[in-house]
């Protein structure tokens, strides 16, 4: 996704990087996902468990707390480094794909509207 977006030096997607990402690309790596996860992992699982909170492109903090815990980014009411992410099979829905943009509310937030307008 860095490299699609030409933002491999700086290691992280930025808002306007994300609205202007290829809704193509984006399809495409999250049925990859899905389908190589068997439906446990992808942007588009993700989007579904965010909205069954209540998630819009609004930040709620409540709404995104909830959301990490339900995906095991947060234990015991305190988000995990990077670094603690589970990155097998074993983690719990929607765990997968992670990294910095997605940790950060806003980013996120920016990945799901972006979501809403490839249709995903």
């Amino acid at each position: 996704m860095l490299e699609v977006a030409n933002r491999t030096k700086e290691g992280w997607l930025d808002p306007a990087s994300i609205d202007n990402f290829p809704c193509e690309d984006l399809r495409t790596i999250d049925r990859l996902w899905v389908k190589y996860s068997n439906g446990q992992f992808g942007f588009s699982v993700q989007k579904r468990i965010y909205k069954s909170f209540g998630g819009t492109r609004e930040q709620n903090e409540q709404v995104w707390n909830n959301f990490g815990d339900r995906v095991g980014w947060r234990k015991e009411g305190s988000w995990l480094l990077y670094e603690d992410i589970t990155f097998n099979n074993k983690a719990l829905e929607g765990h997968l794909p992670s990294g910095e943009c997605i940790w950060m509310a806003f980013g996120f937030i920016c990945l799901f509207s972006h979501f809403e307008a490839c249709k995903i």
